[in-house]
C-alpha cells in the first residue's frame, strides 16, 4: 500500500511538474506574444505613416489586424502547450468566421468599399461630392460609412458600398471650374452691347480668371428671346458665389442699358363654330406667361 501511495505521489508530482512547466511556458509565451503584438502594431502604424497621404483610418485598421492576428496565433499555440488539439479549434474558428462573413455580408462589403475609398481617394474630407442619391460635403470617411453634410446643413451617413458602386462627381477636386451663364434678351435689343456688358463684368470681377479667357457668345435663338451666354473659369471655392453675383449684376446692367429680358409669350387665337357670333371681334389677344 505504501508502495502504491508512493507511486501515485510520484506520478502526481511528475504531472504537476509537467503542467507547471507548461503553465510557465504558456505564461511566458502569452507575455511575449502580447508585447510582440503591441510592438508590431506600433511599428506598422508608424511605418505606414511614412507614406505621404496614407489615410489615418487605414493605418489604424491594418495595424490592429496584425495585432489581433498575432494574438490569435499565440492563443492557439498556448492551447497546444496543454495538449489541446488545435486542428479542431482552427476548423471551428474557420467555420465561425464563415458564418459571420455570411451573416455580415453587407457589412463586409461596406468595409471592402471603405478600404477602396481610402486607398483610391475619389474624395477627401472637406470636398463636396454627388454620389448616387446623396450630395454634400464629406465630414468623415470610415470603414463602414461616410458622413456628409448637405448644402442645407443636414447630416447624412451613406454606406460605403453605395458610394463605391455609384459614379462620384467631385465638385472640389479640381482647382478650377467653368461656369456658363445664359440670359435671354429681346430680339430688338443690341446683341453686341449685351456681349460687351458680359465682357466688362468678367474683366471687373477678380474672381474670374484671365486664363482660360472668358468667352461671350450667342448660344441660341429661342422662341421669345435671343440667348446670350458667357463661359468663364474661377477657382473652385469661388464658383458658387461668382455665379450668384454675376447673374444679379447682369440683370442690373441690362436694365441700366435698356436691354430687356422678355417674358415667354404665346398667341391665343379664339375660333367660334356655330351658335351666336360674338358681339365684337377681338384681335388675337396675347397671354403673357411668367
Amino acid at each position: 500500500m505504501v508502495i502504491a501511495a508512493r507511486t501515485a505521489w510520484e506520478q502526481a508530482s511528475a504531472l504537476i511538474v509537467t503542467y507547471a512547466f507548461s503553465f510557465v511556458g504558456a505564461l511566458i509565451l502569452l507575455i511575449i506574444g502580447y508585447i510582440l503584438s503591441n510592438v508590431l502594431q506600433r511599428s506598422i502604424y508608424a511605418g505606414l505613416g511614412r507614406f505621404r497621404g496614407f489615410d489615418e483610418t487605414l493605418r489604424k485598421f491594418f495595424s490592429r489586424i496584425v495585432r489581433y492576428a498575432v494574438l490569435v496565433i499565440v492563443g492557439v499555440t498556448v492551447l497546444a502547450q496543454f495538449g489541446v488539439q488545435t486542428a479542431s479549434i482552427i476548423a471551428a474558428l474557420g467555420a465561425i468566421g464563415l458564418a459571420i462573413g455570411l451573416a455580415l455580408q453587407g457589412t463586409l462589403q461596406n468595409i471592402a468599399a471603405g478600404i477602396m475609398l481610402l486607398v483610391l481617394r475619389p474624395f477627401r474630407v472637406g470636398e463636396f461630392i454627388n454620389a448616387g442619391s446623396v450630395a454634400g460635403t464629406v465630414q468623415e470617411i470610415g470603414l463602414f460609412a461616410t458622413e456628409l453634410k448637405t448644402f442645407d446643413g443636414l447630416f447624412v451617413m451613406a454606406p460605403n458600398s453605395e458610394l463605391w458602386n455609384s459614379p462620384v462627381t467631385n465638385f472640389s477636386r479640381n482647382p478650377q471650374r467653368m461656369q456658363e451663364i445664359a440670359i435671354g434678351i429681346g430680339y430688338g435689343d443690341d446683341i453686341a452691347l449685351a456681349l460687351k456688358i458680359y465682357a466688362d463684368m468678367a474683366a471687373a470681377d477678380e474672381r474670374i480668371l484671365d486664363e482660360p479667357a472668358p468667352n461671350c457668345f450667342v448660344s441660341e435663338l429661342g422662341d421669345n428671346a435671343v440667348i446670350v451666354a458667357i463661359r468663364y473659369w474661377t477657382k473652385s471655392p469661388d464658383w458658387f458665389s461668382t455665379k450668384l453675383d454675376f447673374t444679379k449684376n447682369a440683370k442690373l446692367a441690362f436694365d441700366a442699358n435698356g436691354i430687356s429680358i422678355p417674358f415667354p409669350q404665346r398667341d391665343l387665337h379664339i375660333i367660334t363654330t356655330g351658335g351666336d357670333k360674338p358681339a365684337r371681334a377681338e384681335a388675337s389677344p396675347k397671354v403673357l406667361l411668367e
